[in-house]
């Protein structure tokens, strides 16, 4: 495969472009299994009441990168009314607007029966600006979530006053980040295990608008020939910074004395913070664009190594390196262990790094069955089960970068589908996209996208960031006898919201693993209500929960079909109503 490979790459003339790519062919499709996929994603938007629509520079060309990465979307219950709300990052233009004409963020409160109201206003979230990602976590553990919004300039870090209003304090915090810098992707983590959420800041490159060169001026401007937005590659690379919580509301930039700033050379977006290595100490894992991905080793003691090459996750299967863009981290052949996906540009595979423990992982991307669509620019991405039966599915959304590319490149196109990975409990996964609903059939330039259950079925739904247009909202009509289960965390030594921890869940013969995440994705959020398929077992046997502080703690298995509250050292499950 290698030798082929190769000698496909060196047939090829030399593209001249900005983002990394393989070129690499299309991997030969498994006999399909012939099994039904119950699932049908149907896109509720319009009915549902989720009109604004996306913003970031012209629609039909893109001069500058900026205008072009897209954003990230965000499930969270801002109002704990046990609902999932929806929060949308928005960007600009630079063009004026007419006054009062600027696209905000916006947040919709969910008011069941499938329809959501804008509260953007009264929740005080209606910033204008650069937006990019999100990330959620309850920073001062006062039992609310809390938003950090990335932005080319100074970051919004919006503290829930309850009441269903927010205040942002980022300034205040000392996390507001320079005037000038481009921040992309963010995570809460509590790194020290002192049960305050700190928080991690990446920027993808440092953008001058003065000195940025314009479509075609230079190698990195141009695409197959034809003048574009010029980078990443030839700007400055961007940073990552890692800010200390305090408390009392305060944060102190950690950044050098952590270890942060030794690696650089990178272009880097989304950031995980899980334990992928089972220590007991939470890790920080990032896509970087056209540079390796990044693998922040906690060292136990305030410090982070960068190790994503010794571990195996900073390149493809054969050492090249990629234009990485969402994660997803999740258990995908149920062997307890922590596996990572990760997205990349056109022409090339994404990733499958199976977890190997000790640290060390290995990309199996062809073996998984995950290389037959290469022809598309994928963005976000989840390791989630949507048909309940026990083992996690892959969703990846997608769209070009360039408007244009249909005039460049008439066998590409900016619009793509969505993409459904089946897992069939093997260590493969087949496309079922053609049978997964009109949801996933319909195509947009698709960025940032989030996956909950939004309408609290028992079934995963998701949330898709569509470039110039209103948002997706892809409703799960899953016609399944097959059980679930979510798990809410609370910590009491941990951090509150229980982010960084890691519930195992034992049901059904099976052992299934997954991470609180605070960002994953593409610069998104998901529901904070981990989601299990239990297939046809009707109550789990156990769960296992490895907790943010270092603590791993046994509670007695739950009946299916139920939503349930583990607290910190209580050892008890608390099957938690919630409204239909």
């Amino acid at each position: 495969m290698f030798l082929f490979l190769l000698l496909l790459a060196l047939s090829l003339p030399a593209l001249p472009q900005g983002m990394a790519t393989g070129n690499v062919p299309a991997a030969a499709r498994a006999k399909f299994s012939g099994l039904p996929f119950p699932v049908s994603f149907v896109d509720v938007a319009r009915d549902a009441g989720l009109t604004a629509k996306f913003v970031l520079g012209r629609s039909d060309r893109k001069q500058y990168i900026v205008e072009a990465n897209g954003m990230g979307v965000a499930f969270l219950d801002y109002n704990q009314d046990g609902r999932l709300d929806i929060f949308l990052v928005n960007g600009s233009r630079f063009e004026p607007f007419a006054k009062g004409q600027e696209p905000t963020n916006h947040l919709y409160r969910n008011q069941g029966a499938g329809k959501f109201s804008d509260a953007t206003r009264e929740a005080g979230v209606a910033r204008s600006g650069w937006g990019n990602g999100v990330c959620a976590g309850d920073f001062d553990g006062d039992g609310r979530e809390d938003l950090y919004v990335t932005y080319r300039g100074p970051n919004s870090l919006y503290r829930s006053q309850g009441g269903g209003s927010f205040e942002d304090v980022a300034a205040r915090a000392g996390v507001a980040g320079p005037s000038e810098e481009w921040s992309t992707g963010c995570t809460f983590l509590d790194y020290d295990r002192d049960g305050r959420l700190d928080l991690f800041v990446t920027s993808y490159v440092a953008f001058d608008l003065k000195t940025v060169p314009r479509p075609g001026e230079q190698a990195y401007c141009l695409f197959k020939d034809a003048p574009v937005y010029c980078g990443p590659r030839g700007l400055p690379f961007g940073t990552v910074t890692l800010y200390h919580n305090r408390g009392g509301g305060r944060f102190e930039d950690v950044s050098a004395a952590s270890g942060m700033r030794k690696p650089g050379g990178f272009y880097a977006f989304t950031a995980a913070a899980a334990d992928l290595n089972g220590d007991g100490w939470v890790d920080i894992y990032v896509a970087c664009d056209s540079t390796p991905g990044l693998y922040f080793r906690n060292n136990r003691d305030g410090t982070f190594t960068e190790l994503a090459t010794e571990a195996g996750i900073a390149y493809n299967e054969h050492g090249a390196e990629q234009a990485g863009m969402g994660i997803a981290i999740a258990d995908y052949n149920n062997d307890g262990w922590l596996d990572i996906t990760k997205t990349n540009f056109i022409r090339d595979y994404p990733n499958v790094y199976r977890n190997l423990g000790k640290g060390l992982y290995e990309d199996a991307v062809v073996a998984a069955g995950l290389a037959v669509n290469p022809h598309y620019v994928l963005w976000g991405t989840a390791l989630e089960d949507f048909d309940n039966d026990g083992w996690r599915d892959i969703f990846q959304v997608g769209g070009h970068v360039y408007p244009e590319i249909q005039k460049i490149d008439p066998e590409e196109s900016y619009a793509n589908p969505r993409l459904v990975y089946r897992n069939l409990g093997s260590g493969r996964f087949e496309d079922v996209s053609r049978l997964a609903g009109p949801g996933v059939a319909a195509r947009h330039s698709s960025r940032g996208a989030a996956f909950g259950d939004f309408d609290n079925d028992g079934d995963l739904d998701v949330l898709v960031m569509n470039m110039d247009e209103p948002p997706s909202l892809l409703r799960n009509d899953l016609k399944s006898s097959h059980r679930w289960l979510k798990v809410k965390l609370q910590g009491t030594k941990s951090n509150r919201s229980g982010i960084g921890s890691t519930v195992v869940v034992h049901a059904g013969g099976r052992v299934q693993a997954a991470p609180l995440l605070s960002q994953s994705s593409y610069l998104s959020v998901n529901d904070p209500r981990l989601h299990f398929g239990l297939g046809a077992a009707r109550a789990a046997d156990k769960i296992v929960v490895r907790w943010a502080s270092g603590a791993v703690e046994e509670f007695p298995g739950p009946p299916a079909n139920a939503l349930v509250l583990l607290v910190e050292g209580s050892r008890e499950v608390k099957i938690l109503s919630w409204p239909q």
